[in-house]
């Protein structure tokens, strides 16, 4: 009883669909010559590929950890950036609107004093176009 190169298990064939490509009195012969070692030791890759899979997706997720924490950290800057620039933008604003009160207050005091003092100019066509 020879056995044909195709019976032989590739590595990407499981062992069930090796047992399944066998002639039946194989598959009985195969069961009978059942090895645990050989379960082990493939439960055991199996084992060393989930492991290497989940190391995989934990640095992955580390990564992206720390792509978050680097954007977290660029968006807290340029917040703080906004905030300073709006602050002195405020202050700004702010010294504006006393220059410009304060020269309101002096418009209406040289109003008020010049309507106290003088006559109000008449409308005619000099004072109008003054």
């Amino acid at each position: 009883m020879s056995t044909s190169p195709s019976s032989a298990p590739s590595p990407s064939t499981s062992k069930s669909e090796y047992y399944s490509s066998l002639p039946w009195f194989r598959r009985f012969l195969a069961t009978l010559n059942w090895r645990p070692v050989v379960d082990y030791e493939l439960r055991e890759i199996e084992f060393d590929r989930r492991e290497i899979e989940f190391e995989k997706r934990k640095i992955d997720h580390e990564q992206r950890m720390r792509q978050l924490e680097n954007e977290d950290a660029q968006l807290r800057n340029d917040d703080k950036q906004r905030k300073i620039a709006h602050e002195q933008r405020m202050k700004q604003l702010k010294s504006e609107n006393e220059r410009l009160a304060e020269l309101n207050s002096k418009i209406d005091a040289l109003l008020f004093s010049s309507s106290t003092s003088s006559p109000p100019p008449r409308n005619t066509p000099n004072n109008s176009e003054g």
